[in-house]
């Protein structure tokens, strides 16, 4: 019996092992009308910089796609530095919130 491949965020692009912390992100944020939209699984530290970065209006309005948060330039960034972590990385310290 052959063992299915981990997941990949779509995000950074680094497979997500099931010991690793994930959780699913909705491209429309439930609040703002994505209730039993799409979801997508990501790693927990990759959610957690997309609600860092963008406010719920935001992402409903201008970010309901993984290609448009991959878009952003913060989220790029952000991208492009975890992508060289190992899929279990974990921040202690988050980054710096949105400014609001």
């Amino acid at each position: 019996m052959t063992q299915a491949p981990d997941p990949i965020c779509p995000l950074c692009l680094r497979p997500i092992p099931p010991d690793v912390a994930q959780s699913r992100h909705h491209l429309v944020p439930k609040l703002r009308g994505g209730k039993g939209g799409p979801t997508v699984l990501l790693h927990a530290i990759c959610h957690a910089e997309i609600h860092a970065t963008l406010t719920e209006t935001e992402l409903a309005r201008d970010y309901p796609t993984m290609e448009a948060l991959r878009a952003h330039p913060r989220l790029a960034k952000f991208a492009g530095w975890v992508a060289s972590r190992p899929p279990g990385f974990r921040s202690r310290i988050p980054g710096p919130r949105r400014s609001r």
